[in-house]
């Protein structure tokens, strides 16, 4: 997918490196607009919904966190990528639990926040895309469906954010298969595991229970100690 005239909206205070941030992804074919009241971020979002928006965590008016939690509770589902100054685990965890699909920490390293925001809208421009046929798993009472995007179980719609579908997809398309952190890491984010990142795992423990897996004793989606993660087909029944 090209990703260029793409409009992105970033929601950052500091504007001087709002300036910075701009001016390097709109050299890059990005068509950039700027937020600097986060009291304003949401009405504005949901009005004219950008490509893409790229999300400070510290904004005055309104956190990041709470904007983020507030767009996806309002049907926003385009990506959602966090800035942080804050290199603690919980934060990165808490901004992944209440719906952002990606984070870069600050100081921001220009090339590295282009390459998250190019393969997050690649990934949702290949969403788009028609496929045929439409592919669509069934394991007895959970369905996934990646033509639609969605997946159900025992015939209702499971509430996921784009970033759990992706997971979710990639995991059940290989029901029965190990897959590595590495090889997960990589094709979900386009980047190199770097052995510390915990967003894999937490996006694995909210869509447990959304699929009717144990949290404590899964049987569906299992961590395998030392080699990653296996996705065991729900049986009839069980």
């Amino acid at each position: 997918m090209d990703v260029e005239n793409e409009r992105i909206l970033l929601v950052e205070d500091d504007a001087k490196l709002a300036a910075l941030i701009a001016d390097f992804l709109r050299v890059q074919g990005l068509d950039v607009e700027i937020e600097a009241n986060g009291s304003e971020a949401v009405d504005r979002i949901l009005q004219n919904p950008p490509s893409l928006v790229v999300l400070d965590i510290m904004l005055p008016g309104e956190d990041g966190l709470s904007i983020c939690k507030r767009l996806r509770a309002a049907g926003f589902s385009r990506p959602i990528l966090m800035l942080t100054a804050r290199s603690e685990d919980d934060d990165h965890i808490l901004g992944l639990e209440l719906g952002a699909d990606d984070y870069v920490n600050k100081p921001v390293r220009p090339q590295v926040l282009l390459a998250r925001i190019r393969a997050l809208l690649r990934r949702r421009g290949e969403a788009d895309l028609p496929t045929t046929p439409p592919k669509r798993l069934e394991f007895d009472n959970l369905v996934v469906d990646s033509a639609r995007r969605e997946a159900w179980l025992e015939g209702s719609l499971i509430d996921l954010t784009g970033a759990e579908f992706d997971l979710l997809w990639l995991l059940a398309s290989n029901a029965g298969r190990v897959l590595s952190r590495e090889e997960t890491f990589v094709a979900l984010r386009g980047i190199e595991y770097d052995g510390q990142d915990r967003s894999i795992d937490v996006r694995i423990s909210r869509i447990r229970p959304k699929i009717g897996d144990d949290p404590e004793l899964p049987r569906i989606i299992k961590t395998v100690r030392s080699k990653g993660y296996l996705f065991v087909a729900p049986e009839k029944g069980k």
